[in-house]
């Protein structure tokens, strides 16, 4: 496989995480852009990304790490302007820990070379990471997901949290019923829905009424990791991991909104 191959085969993944880390699809992007432009200026950095997904993740994270503090976003009202002053507020390091680890799925070593410090200190980090999920405000949360078992196994990760579960629907015309009674405070949502309804369009229908955090969980990532429309700030794949699930919890309601920046 050529490295343009491999690069692209990489990318909508490398795309997720720079998205889920800024909370905007725009900067996500921004910094994608900029690592691969280092790439094509540096002859060994570009060598270095035939090793597959690390060299590529650790590309973008010297490029995330050296220019953070630098980034100057345009100043905003509502979604963005909260977003970016949340992002001020914490250090990067951990976030970036719980999300290689969990919604990027690399172990502790490899998320140890992409940030280029020691395991023991990506523990720590994900430990605080953690801890920071434990202090989040609790809220209500509506299920979207017809699969039984995968609801219930969502329904009891939620609660163990400290959130409460205002409602479950396995189709879109559930989910209107449930939004009817109470807008929750986070939708957690599957694309295929029982009745062949998309949980695109029940989210679309909870959007109308407000601007709540929206985390997708589907089979199918690559189908909405396309770079054609805006894109899911939160994107989980099934199956997933309970850890991935909480880390995404974390960061939409850490922004308080899932819907992608500029």
């Amino acid at each position: 496989m050529s490295l343009g191959d491999q690069i692209a085969k990489n990318l909508p993944y490398l795309r997720r995480y720079a998205r889920a880390l800024t909370g905007s699809q725009a900067t996500g992007d921004a910094f994608v852009r900029a690592t691969l432009e280092a790439a094509l200026a540096d002859d060994d950095l570009k060598a270095s990304l035939e090793g597959g997904r690390v060299p590529l993740y650790r590309a973008f994270n010297k490029v995330w790490s050296s220019a953070y503090l630098d980034v100057q976003e345009p100043s905003g009202d509502g979604h963005e302007g909260a977003a970016q002053d949340r992002l001020k507020s914490i250090t990067p390091l951990n976030r970036q820990a719980l999300l290689l680890t969990t919604l990027e799925d690399f172990s502790v070593e490899q998320a140890s070379e992409i940030m280029e410090v020691e395991p023991s200190e990506i523990e720590s980090l994900v430990q605080e990471a953690v801890s920071e999920i434990d202090r989040e405000s609790s809220t209500s949360v509506l299920i979207i997901e017809d699969e039984p078992l995968i609801s219930m196994q969502l329904e009891d990760l939620v609660t163990s949290l400290g959130h409460e579960v205002c409602g479950t629907a396995a189709t879109r015309t559930q989910a209107q019923e449930v939004v009817a009674q109470k807008t929750p405070g986070l939708v957690l949502a599957d694309i295929q829905l029982a009745d062949g309804s998309s949980g695109l369009d029940a989210v679309d229908d909870i959007l109308a009424i407000d601007s709540v955090p929206v985390i997708f969980i589907t089979a199918y990532p690559e189908r909405l990791l396309t770079g054609d429309r805006p894109e899911p700030t939160y994107l989980v794949t099934k199956p997933f991991q309970e850890q991935t699930v909480r880390a995404a919890i974390s960061q939409a309601l850490f922004f308080g909104s899932s819907r992608p920046l500029g």
